[in-house]
């Protein structure tokens, strides 16, 4: 059987669901039926168990007992603690940040994409920059190992994102503030920028957990 993955050097079955995942291409909560996504992307039962453990892992997927693997489904106390985890990570890459970085120039160009496609009303295309915007935002730091660890968040996020379906509501206000901390960093200095982001994230929590509490009570 052939790899879907193999064209891409180094990336592995686990990544390309994991893209495929955090895309949308499979609902939160949805069932992975083994045998249809081995056939489809023609691996073995072997190697999809393989990489349906590392998403585990990665906080992607959830194997129930009697019932397979799911595609996870992030509760409240998941978003309550994947903003924690941002706000640490984030706020406290800023607060040592200098605004003549390469990453700037990246937060900068990911804020335009997310501009343009609000523009267009392009509602997936603005989540997509503004996640992007916060992943430039971490390579100030110059560290792998948060990247890879505000990485994960971000995927965790976007599944929770999909669960919500008024994606308007959901990504729009947030690319004027993701102006505000660009302006804020190369205005003000890294302090002003890590304050501007705090009170974003705080911003960003209370609106996805009422977008969770309406969903509950429907």
């Amino acid at each position: 059987m052939s790899d879907p993955s193999a064209t891409l050097p180094g990336t592995t079955l686990a990544d390309v669901l994991r893209v495929q995942i955090i895309d949308g291409a499979f609902s939160p909560g949805q069932r992975l039926s083994e045998a249809a996504l081995a056939e489809r992307l023609d691996v073995s039962r072997n190697t999809l168990r393989e990489a349906f453990r590392v998403l585990a892992q990665l906080g992607l997927v959830e194997h129930v007992p009697h019932r397979g693997v799911s595609v996870a489904s992030p509760s409240t106390a998941d978003v309550v603690d994947i903003y924690r985890a941002r706000r640490l990570i984030e706020c406290g890459v800023l607060r040592d940040a200098s605004a003549l970085h390469p990453g700037v120039a990246a937060m900068r160009a990911a804020l335009d994409r997310a501009e343009r496609a609000e523009a267009g009303a392009d509602w997936p295309a603005v989540g997509s920059a503004n996640m992007s915007f916060h992943i430039a935002l971490v390579s100030l730091a110059d560290s792998p190992r948060l990247a890879r660890a505000h990485d994960q968040l971000a995927a965790e996020l976007r599944l929770a994102f999909l669960a919500i379906d008024d994606p308007e509501a959901l990504h729009r206000p947030f690319v004027a503030k993701n102006r505000a901390v660009l302006e804020a960093l190369e205005g003000q200095g890294p302090e002003a920028a890590a304050a501007e982001l705090e009170r974003y994230l705080i911003d960003s929590e209370r609106r996805v957990l009422g977008a969770f509490s309406r969903l509950r009570r429907h």
